[in-house]
C-alpha cells in the first residue's frame, strides 16, 4: 500500500559520498524504503552537491527546494558538517522535519547538537530514548535498525559455498579474530573495504555470500580488553584507547543476514533478544574460544543450523523490514496516522 505523502530525503546517495564504494546504507536503507511507501519521494544528496559548490550555496539551495516542492515531511541524514544549523532551523519552521541517526549511541554530542534545530530525531539505541531525555533533549523517537527486503532477500535453489564467512570493513580486531580462527583450522573467507588481497563484494554479491555460507559471522568493531588482543601489537592497543565506540550496538547487519535467509553467528548487544530469540533465531557468541566451538557445532549441526535461519527469516519479514521501520517513524512525527 502507497500512502499519498510528499517526502524529501537528505543524505548521501553513496557510501561516504564515493560512487565506487556503492549505495550508501541510508540510501539503501532509508530513501528507498521511504519511497517504497510514500507516493512521492524526493533524494538531496547534499553531499554530492557540497563537493560541487560552496557550503552556503547548497544550504540556500536546499532551503529554496522545500519552499518550491513544500513537502510534508523532510527527512534528513546528517553525515558530517555539511548542513548548517540555522538553514535546519528555517526547515523546521516550514514543515516537519525528522534527523534520522544511525550510530547516536557512539555520536552523542553530535546527535543532540543536530538534534535541537529538528522538529524529531531518532536514536537506535535501546536505551537512547531516555539518555537523551535526561539530557535535556525530549524530541527523540526510537526507530531501530532494520533491513530492506527487496534488496536482501533469501535465493531459492542455491548450494552453499562456504564453510565461515565475513563480510564488513577491516577492523584490526576483526583481523585479531580472523586470524585467531585460522589459526584454529577454521576456513573462513572475508571481503569489505580496507581488507588485505580481497575486494568490496556489491550488495547483490553480498545477499549471495549470505545465502552461500553455512555460517556468517557477525563481528564487532567496538573497544575489546581482551588482553590478548591488546598485546597483539602496539595498534591494537593505540585503537582501543581512542576509539569512541566503547560498547556493543544493534547494527544493520543483524538484521540484514537472516533478512537474505542466512545463519548468524553474532557478538551480543544489549537489546539483541528483544529482536531475536537467542538460541532459537540467532546464535552468539562470548569469546575467541566460545566462536571456535560455536562454529565447530553448527557446521557439525546442519538441520540446527538451518531451522534457526528459517525461524529467524520469517521473524524478519514479519518484524523487521526497513519499510516497517519508515511507517513508524512517519506515524510517531505525526506525519502519517495510518
Amino acid at each position: 500500500m502507497t500512502h499519498r505523502l510528499k517526502v524529501l530525503v537528505a543524505c548521501s546517495q553513496y557510501e561516504y559520498g564515493n560512487p565506487a564504494w556503492g549505495h550508501s546504507y541510508e540510501y539503501r536503507n532509508v530513501y528507498e524504503s521511504l519511497a517504497d511507501v510514500f507516493e512521492s519521494v524526493t533524494l538531496f544528496d547534499f553531499v554530492a552537491l557540497s563537493k560541487e559548490m560552496p557550503r552556503e550555496g547548497m544550504n540556500r539551495r536546499l532551503l529554496k527546494e522545500v519552499e518550491e516542492e513544500r513537502p510534508d515531511w523532510v527527512v534528513i541524514v546528517p553525515f558530517k558538517n555539511e548542513l548548517m544549523p540555522e538553514v535546519v532551523g528555517e526547515l523546521r519552521a516550514r514543515t516537519v522535519t525528522t534527523g534520522y541517526f544511525f550510530d547516536d549511541f557512539w555520536r552523542v554530542e553530535f546527535t543532540q547538537r543536530w538534534g535541537k534545530y529538528l522538529t524529531y530525531f531518532t536514536t537506535s539505541d535501546v536505551n537512547g530514548v531516555s539518555r537523551h531525555k535526561e539530557a535535556g533533549c525530549q524530541n527523540v523517537i526510537f526507530s531501530p535498525f532494520g533491513y530492506n527486503h527487496r534488496r536482501y532477500q533469501k535465493l531459492e535453489e542455491i548450494d552453499k559455498k562456504y564453510d565461515v564467512t565475513f563480510v564488513g570493513q577491516y577492523h584490526p580486531y576483526r583481523a585479531w579474530v580472523l586470524g585467531r580462527l585460522r589459526r584454529a583450522g577454521i576456513d573462513v573467507s572475508a571481503w569489505g573495504i580496507r581488507w588485505a588481497n580481497t575486494h568490496q563484494l556489491s550488495q547483490e554479491d553480498m545477499v549471495r555470500v549470505f545465502n552461500q555460507s553455512r555460517i556468517n559471522l557477525n563481528l564487532s568493531n567496538s573497544v575489546c580488553w581482551d588482553l590478548r588482543y591488546l598485546v597483539s601489537s602496539p595498534r591494537a592497543l593505540r585503537n582501543t584507547l581512542l576509539s569512541a565506540k566503547t560498547r556493543e550496538s544493534i547494527k544493520g547487519r543483524h538484521f540484514e543476514i537472516p533478512g537474505s535467509g542466512g545463519f548468524q553467528l553474532s557478538y551480543y548487544a544489549e537489546g539483541l533478544e528483544r529482536v531475536y530469540r537467542i538460541g532459537e533465531e540467532i546464535a552468539i557468541y562470548n569469546d575467541v574460544e566460545d566462536l571456535v566451538w560455536k562454529i565447530r557445532h553448527y557446521l557439525r549441526h546442519e538441520d540446527e543450523r538451518e531451522e534457526v535461519a528459517t525461524r529467524a527469516h520469517a521473524r524478519s519479514l514479519s518484524e523487521h523490514t526497513m519499510e516497517q521501520r519508515m511507517l513508524a517513524l512517519a506515524r510517531a512525527s505525526g506525519v502519517c496516522s495510518s
